[in-house]
């Protein structure tokens, strides 16, 4: 791989800090409910940071689709990329790619984007990952450093002021008050698959801390997919007084990747592991080095709970691919948040207002990739600089017993400014700048402790990114932003043996952004006029037996069901052809056996019944499949567990993610090949 060092002191110290050390995943845990209480941190936990209940309990609040996927349902797999942790949450598509690289779509966000990911708000402890143009990358997330991710679909994510028509993803870190004295893992797997992980943590009631750090690297199934990657995580907290903390954390980077590349559909079926022709010529790699810092500190006062902080990002990144792309980051932000819950006239009321600032520059360079990815003549200079800032209110008001109604709205503006810095005659420069007001109206009955049903209405709306904005093309530099409403019912819920998460939505867009792969590193970004995504979220679990070998053991089934209805609306050149990009049906599904005496065992399947289209004129599909998995485990006493996962056993040659195009034909190289037969195995170690 092309050697590249750090620019800038952020970086040097972020890649002196990187160490070793991981962990893994399974099925989403079940959702547990609460009635709304109000409190602040128990003795001996974090004010900054809730506990996995505590996240719970606040996010239930929401009247519509939302869930906590607790680490129990990740560290018993390999979790070698964020399909592992999200893969039973209904509604979220993730399919790995090559690598550690997924792609990720919620609802249909970013549909028809194949490459850095947009559409949906990733969050690390409430921070933005997201650049402050609204792009963001996958690898900049270590999947085992967390406690628990919260996730918030469609136009559910206010509460972190979140304006994008995916919704939002919040991955949460231990803290030194729920962190091991030492937590160790130690896998490997088929395809030179091979990490180790490692964190530590703890408190003396005042200060507390907790550090992660893990390496990880894989051979890869496809040929030039090999990889490797470093990564490390920490936080530390003060508690200044009972109501008063601060916390500051830290994430650092250092990844090295190969791109195999996407091929054709018969290349992707029948010689799966073979990498695009350009891609070994050019040698494509992905290599970044990024760090971030950030402060969150929160104090209450009575009733009312105020939230402050901000973050700081230095990112470099070396992407050797049509050309030879040589960029700089730097982001900053702020954020503020005040909640208020006290009863008034008898009812409960939950008032929340906040406030986000993101604003950060790109410096970019493109150079000539001569064969080898070896950096040739400048082509292009520019200097990209982003703007966003949000403000907003919502309010959850008791109506009668058990019953809230929610209300809130939400103002963003959006800048985004190019400065040409190339001596040529082409002038690159340009800006732009978008205005949103999305309102919500919601609905929330507690039916019982046990069992909530919801109800909402909302808006939403998303500005480009500098991925599709061209200012020296008329009408790449006049991209509109996409707006949504989103219409969203469901329920929720749990008894003893058995729960479940159930959503129907409709949303109506306008302007939908569309980017076409035309090959050969060239993008077409266009608008759809109106566009309708609309499906069915359906996920849960049920011990279909007890008591078959000992007393306590049981048998449970994990299910999570995604219907996806996606189609224009009486478009101009498409009519009401469907979007393409995404399965209508996708299942995933397991059946597992475990006994109170630590071991565990199950089958488990993956199934798109369909398949699905790739181009907007409906011409070309993917091809439909049924993945067969396997995986067992030990867990010897509390200190010492084992597991092994078999993936794909039935070697299932298979189309894994695609790109799209306006038209499309048997030689367009749009498919992803899924992975071959596969097994890991892993053994954890903590105290």
């Amino acid at each position: 791989m092309n050697d590249h060092r750090p620019r800038g002191p952020l970086l040097a110290l972020g890649t002196a800090a990187l160490t070793a050390l991981s962990t893994a995943a399974v099925a989403q845990s079940p959702v547990q409910l609460s009635p709304v209480t109000v409190q602040g941190a128990a003795p001996g936990a974090s004010l900054t940071v809730p506990d996995t209940e505590g996240a719970r309990r606040a996010i239930e609040q929401t009247p519509g689709a939302v869930s906590v996927v607790s680490d129990k349902a990740w560290r018993e797999t390999p979790a070698t990329t964020l399909k592992d942790v999200l893969d039973y949450t209904p509604g979220v598509f993730v399919q790995p790619k090559w690598g550690e690289d997924s792609r990720l779509s919620i609802r249909g966000s970013g549909l028809s984007r194949n490459f850095h990911m947009r559409g949906v708000a990733i969050l690390q402890d409430g921070v933005p990952v997201n650049a402050s143009d609204g792009s963001s990358d996958f690898q900049e997330l270590d999947p085992t450093a967390f406690r628990y991710t919260e996730v918030y679909k469609g136009a559910n994510a206010l509460r972190y002021g979140s304006n994008y028509v995916g919704g939002a993803i919040n991955f949460v870190s231990p803290t030194g008050y729920d962190a091991d004295l030492f937590d160790g893992r130690a896998d490997i797997g088929s395809f030179g698959f091979r990490r180790l992980q490692g964190s530590t943590g703890g408190n003396n009631g005042v200060v507390d801390g907790y550090v992660t750090g893990s390496w990880q690297a894989q051979d890869g199934f496809r040929d030039h997919s090999n990889g490797e990657s470093k990564r490390a995580s920490g936080n530390v907290g003060w508690r200044i007084t009972p109501d008063l903390e601060t916390r500051f954390y830290f994430n650092a980077v250092d990844l090295k990747q190969y791109i195999p590349g996407s091929v054709t559909r018969d290349s992707a079926l029948n010689d799966p592991r073979k990498a695009a022709a350009g891609n070994l010529l050019q040698n494509y790699q992905r290599n970044m080095e990024s760090l971030r810092v950030a402060n969150k500190t929160t104090l209450k006062l009575g009733n009312t709970k105020l939230e402050v902080g901000g973050y700081a990002v230095d990112k470099a990144l070396i992407h050797p691919i049509f050309q030879y792309l040589d960029y700089d980051y730097r982001d900053f932000g702020a954020f503020a948040r005040v909640v208020d819950e006290r009863e008034i006239g008898g009812r409960r009321n939950r008032l929340t207002v906040g406030t986000n600032v993101a604003f950060g520059s790109v410096d970019n360079k493109q150079y000539v990739n001569l064969p080898g990815g070896r950096k040739g003549n400048l082509l292009s200079a520019s200097k990209d600089k982003s703007l966003t800032t949000s403000v907003y209110a919502e309010d959850s008001f008791e109506v009668v017993r058990d019953v809230s109604v929610v209300a809130g709205a939400q103002y963003v503006q959006a800048k985004r400014k190019r400065v040409d810095r190339f001596q040529d005659a082409t002038d690159t420069s340009g800006d732009n700048t978008y205005d949103f007001l999305n309102p919500k109206l919601g609905l929330l009955w507690q039916v019982d402790p046990g069992w909530q049903v919801f109800a909402n209405v909302s808006r939403s709306g998303e500005a480009p990114t500098f991925g599709e904005l061209n200012f020296t093309n008329t009408v790449l530099a006049d991209t509109k932003a996409q707006r949504a409403t989103t219409f969203e019912i469901g329920t929720r819920g749990r008894r003893p043996d058995y729960s479940w998460d159930l959503a129907l939505y409709r949303m109506n867009l306008k302007n939908e952004f569309q980017f076409f792969d035309l090959g050969g590193g060239n993008f077409q970004v266009t608008n759809a006029d109106r566009t309708i995504h609309q499906g069915i979220e359906a996920g849960g679990g049920v011990a279909v037996a007890k008591g078959l070998l000992s007393e306590a053991d049981r048998l449970w089934v994990n299910a999570a069901y995604t219907f996806s209805d996606f189609r224009f609306d009486g478009d101009r050149d498409w009519g009401d052809n469907k979007l393409p990009g995404a399965p209508r049906h996708y299942l995933r599904a397991e059946l597992l056996y475990r006994s109170p005496d630590g071991f565990y065992f199950g089958p488990n399947v993956e199934w798109v019944p369909q398949a699905y289209y790739v181009d907007n004129a409906n011409s070309l599909k993917t091809e439909s499949y049924a993945l067969l998995g396997f995986r067992a485990g030990y867990d010897f006493n509390e200190h010492v567990s084992l597991f092994l996962d078999a993936r794909n056993l039935l070697d299932t040659k298979y189309i894994a993610s695609s790109s799209v195009a306006a038209v499309a034909n048997p030689n367009s190289p749009l498919f992803e090949p899924g992975t071959g037969i596969a097994a890991y195995g892993g053994l954890r170690l903590r105290w």
